[in-house]
């Protein structure tokens, strides 16, 4: 067995399974066709595209001596919950609510976010904050700021 469970959530790499883990991981990083599950008595199929994506995130993490977990959301989720998975508080989860940052629905006097919805709008927030960091980096290079605190610091 290739797992050591520690908790209902939890899965931690056994000292005596890594070898086979960071085999496993190099394997899944570099096979380009879709990998299929092998029965032991020969039944073959193909892994879904969404299972391999998952199965290769949690071989990398265990080959990198984390412990996994796998979280089930229902495909609706309370504000609670979608402001758990963004890290903010519900009252800034309600705010963008509100914004149309996010869509949601109305159940009775609650709101439902769709977690797909949710999920684009994290992604298309690290992307954006990427590239205001990009930008402010690009700005400080030319005006210089960069060059005078490494001179700054040279110096003293």
């Amino acid at each position: 067995m290739l797992k050591q469970k520690v908790s209902p959530e939890s899965v931690f790499l056994q000292e005596k399974e890594q070898e086979l883990i960071t085999q496993l991981a190099q394997m899944l990083s570099r096979e380009s066709a879709q990998p299929k599950l092998v029965t032991s008595n020969g039944e073959e199929i193909l892994l879904p595209e969404s299972v391999c994506n998952i199965l290769r995130q949690a071989v990398q993490a265990m080959a990198s001596n984390h412990a996994v977990s796998i979280v089930r959301y229902n495909r609706e989720l309370t504000t609670q919950q979608a402001a758990d998975i963004l890290n903010v508080s519900r009252p800034f989860l309600v705010k963008l609510l509100d914004e149309g940052a996010i869509p949601c629905i109305k159940v009775g006097s609650h709101r439902r976010i769709q977690l797909k919805d949710l999920i684009i709008y994290r992604e298309q927030r690290k992307v954006n904050r990427r590239q205001g960091l990009t930008e402010l980096t690009q700005f400080l290079q030319e005006e210089g700021f960069y060059e005078a605190g490494i001179h700054d610091i040279a110096q003293n």
